[in-house]
């Protein structure tokens, strides 16, 4: 329909009459609306690839001189051929769609491409950096590109394998929050909300073939600006699904909003298939781990003076292991007047925010009991960044392992105990539609945890860490394997999240995270007045993607802000314990990249295809990102045969190893591909390259 607006607005130009005879024919027809949820599904949007080389047949628009901040010529250009000119390389350019050729020659340096979403695209990877830290782990993955390319990219690679997908899209308040064709989506305009439809509704159409259809929810937030039309485009997007909404209560405190102060946000879970909502896990429920107490004594008594027999050092060795506990320090002398014995380091009560000495919970003869009986543990300790983070399970705790209401599960390598709620202990409730938890402000625990990972660093309404994570728990709590995927990441919460669910019960999720790497509306005009553009390195440094996201998932896996400095504070709630300690998760990160089918056909792309068969083995140990010489390689949940003479090494090189997923095979012989795939166990998926890949995006891609 906005197409009809924009020929009745030509016919108007031509001919007054006529045009508006056929605006007030339009204007009857448009009210009769038909019931549900009626929006006008704008022409497919387009997003400029500052960093994509230009080629010959591509479109393309002229930017603005350096230096300016206008928005430059927006028509779109066709690249009819590429020359030198003076060592200079020089683009002949053609206007799109216009009735007499315009043509004009741009230097290369001054065009961006663009693509529509009714193109096709073929998809790679680049690695931009990985973190490793969680050994034969799967791998949390962050990618950098447009998230709608990025989602036709997983229909590749995770196609009805994803059991949750979690996003926070923006709220299309007005503000400068999103772009729709490269234009922030301004209050005023009269197509805002059919405009932010049709972004939403071409984003969740391929979310919904990533989707498990036998069992998996679809989690998205929104506040009151756009509830109500989200939720009849959910409706009619998902007729499958079992729909209900949450009120959160986000924000205490409140924001005035026309007379009311509004403290909420709505959550819309989506279910599919046999997908159950676990159910709220309280102190006391069956089955999960009971949460440790910090050894510090926090609160009014937490200090020295309140009980001097709690003031004493306990030793570690170099290998950051606890092997002595010393003797109470009378209340007159310091820490620093005792000398620590020879190899080993003291670890001291953390003093109190005013300078004040703290103390322990508890007098060195009890630690030395509780030790002896497996209920001390310690966390990741650092002896350089004096990091000793030391847990026991307290006296009630232990009464309760003696009376059975606790259950003693062995121990770990260390002695220490593995405790749990007995299976018929506690009760699991239904959550509720009115979510009013304190862990879930996202001032406290959204901006407040971004400040300490990343000191300095600002981002625009971080959720909160542990409001991701109760509503994550309530779907995968019995899925330790779960795909999670967050297409509108900004800072990494979602990733977060899923890497605090891991460690409690030590799970093997994976997180996909896509996220842009936009600049905030506001630096965009200063960057533009110092002579930068997108792409330009000095540009994309301050990006959603590489200055918040990526950082954050590294400063949470390793413990350690990008300056190096261990994270002050600790974790609250389900599970206790200092940032500083990290995450025993990997990472890596990756920018999209647009490549030809005749270069992928043809090998020339291998090493940004790779990136893309690793995820769909399951992102996973190894990735294969060279052809190998040999003709063939295998590596820790896929294969590649690249010269088909080499099939019986191959095949029994594949027989040999464990937990082998699938089987990369690339020819264009069909016969010799089906004659190879009978040849590898049942239990290995052959595909064949490049023709799976090549045939999925020419029929999942164009509009």
């Amino acid at each position: 329909m906005s197409r009809l607006t924009d020929l009745i607005a030509q016919a108007k130009a031509k001919d007054p009459q006529m045009g508006m005879d056929l605006e007030r024919e339009f204007k009857a027809l448009s009210s009769r609306l038909a019931f549900g949820l009626n929006f006008e599904r704008h022409r497919p949007e387009v997003v400029e690839l500052p960093k994509r080389p230009v080629r010959k047949g591509d479109k393309v628009r002229v930017l603005p001189e350096r230096g300016s901040t206008t928005k430059g010529d927006q028509r779109l250009w066709a690249v009819k051929g590429i020359e030198k000119v003076k060592g200079k390389r020089i683009a002949r350019l053609e206007l799109f769609g216009c009735a007499e050729p315009e043509t004009q020659n741009v230097a290369i340096d001054d065009l961006v491409v663009v693509a529509e979403f009714r193109d096709y695209i073929y998809p790679g990877l680049i690695s931009t950096g990985k973190v490793e830290r969680g050994g034969d782990k799967p791998c949390n993955t962050v990618i950098n590109g447009e998230n709608y390319h990025v989602l036709k990219a997983l229909t590749y690679t995770h196609r009805g394998k994803v059991d949750v997908i979690y996003i926070d899209p923006p709220y299309n308040t007005g503000a400068k929050d999103w772009k729709y064709n490269n234009d922030y989506v301004e209050s005023e305009d009269l197509y805002r909300h059919s405009k932010w439809l049709a972004f939403m509704e071409r984003r969740l159409i391929v979310a919904k073939e990533l989707l498990n259809p036998t069992d998996s929810v679809l989690i998205v937030t929104i506040d009151e600006k756009e509830y109500l039309r989200l939720g009849l485009l959910l409706e009619q997007t998902f007729p499958e699904a079992r729909i209900q909404m949450v009120s959160s209560v986000i924000n205490p405190k409140g924001v005035p909003r026309d007379g009311l102060s509004r403290v909420d946000e709505y959550i819309f879970l989506l279910q599919f298939g046999s997908s159950r909502i676990a159910g709220d896990v309280k102190e006391g429920s069956g089955g999960t781990e009971v949460r440790w107490r910090g050894l510090t004594r926090s609160g009014a008594n937490g200090v020295r003076s309140k009980s001097p027999g709690a003031f004493y050092p306990i030793y570690f060795n170099n290998k950051g292991e606890m092997v002595e506990i010393g003797d109470a320090l009378p209340l007159h002398l310091k820490s620093d007047s005792i000398v620590s014995p020879k190899g080993l380091t003291a670890a001291w009560p953390t003093p109190r925010p005013d300078g004040e000495d703290g103390r322990w919970s508890v007098v060195p003869e009890t630690l030395r009991g509780l030790i002896k009986r497996g209920a001390v543990r310690t966390g990741r300790v650092s002896l350089a960044d004096g990091q000793f983070p030391i847990f026991y399970l307290t006296s009630q705790q232990l009464a309760a392992i003696d009376s059975g209401e606790l259950e003693v599960r062995g121990r770990k390598p260390s002695g220490v105990l593995k405790v749990y709620y007995r299976e018929d202990g506690g009760r699991i409730s239904a959550p509720r539609t009115v979510w009013d938890k304190v862990s879930h402000s996202a001032s406290e625990h959204g901006i407040m945890i971004l400040r300490s990972l990343l000191p300095g660093r600002k981002f625009p309404f971080p959720k909160s860490l542990y409001a991701v994570e109760d509503v994550l728990r309530l779907f995968v709590r019995d899925k330790p394997e779960a795909i999670i995927l967050d297409f509108f990441s900004g800072s990494g919460t979602t990733a977060h999240a899923v890497m605090r669910l891991n460690r409690q019960d030590e799970g093997c999720r994976q997180c996909i995270s896509v996220t842009n790497n936009e600049v905030a509306a506001d630096e965009q005009k200063a960057l533009r007045e110092g002579g930068l553009r997108p792409g330009d390195a000095d540009w994309e440094q301050w990006g959603i993607c590489d200055y918040i996201t990526k950082p954050r998932v590294e400063a949470a896996i390793m413990g350690k802000t990008p300056s190096g400095k261990p994270i002050k504070g600790d974790y609250k709630f389900t599970d206790e314990f200092p940032m500083a300690e990290g995450f025993e998760e990997n990472a890596e990160f990756f920018t999209l990249t647009y490549e030809t089918p005749v270069a992928v056909s043809h090998n020339f792309t291998f090493e940004r295809i790779a990136p893309i068969l690793w995820m769909r083995a399951g992102s996973q140990g190894m990735c294969i990102d060279t052809l190998p010489a040999q003709g063939w390689d295998v590596a820790d949940t896929y294969g590649l045969l690249i010269e088909l003479d080499q099939t019986a090494t191959f095949c029994s090189a594949v027989e040999k190893a464990d937990n082998l997923r699938v089987a990369y095979i690339v020819t264009n012989d069909d016969r010799r591909f089906q004659a190879v795939a009978r040849s590898l166990p049942d239990s290995v998926e052959p595909v064949r390259l490049y023709e799976s890949y090549l045939s999925n995006f020419k029929f999942a891609n164009g509009e």
